[in-house]
């Protein structure tokens, strides 16, 4: 899925407002846990994110979207580690929920 690869690409980028406009405006992101919804919530839970890299393993269909599994690798502990990123977007292609679990 070449909208997911965007979405991993764009995300180590220095200027991450390609990356924020990938949302649709009332998007909701859930990562450790925690929700949030809109581009507001969804930059400020961004500035939490230590800087990563990211190798995307495999992509599959799942439910309404579909995972990512993706080893990420940085200063952080417990690096590096595969999580899952499950990916549901708009008609018009825009991310509209992503859940990031282990």
């Amino acid at each position: 899925m070449e909208r997911i690869h965007r979405y991993f690409e764009l995300a180590v980028q220095p200027d991450l407002e390609a990356y924020y406009a990938q949302f649709a405006d009332d998007a909701l992101v859930e990562d450790e846990g925690r929700e949030r919804r809109g581009i507001a919530a969804i930059r400020e839970w961004r500035t939490e994110v230590p800087p990563v890299k990211y190798s995307v393993q495999e992509i599959t269909e799942s439910g309404a979207g579909h995972d990512a599994y993706a080893e990420i690798s940085g200063g952080f502990p417990g690096s590096p580690v595969t999580l899952t990123f499950h990916f549901e977007f708009t008609a018009d292609g825009r991310i509209e929920k992503l859940t990031i679990r282990p």
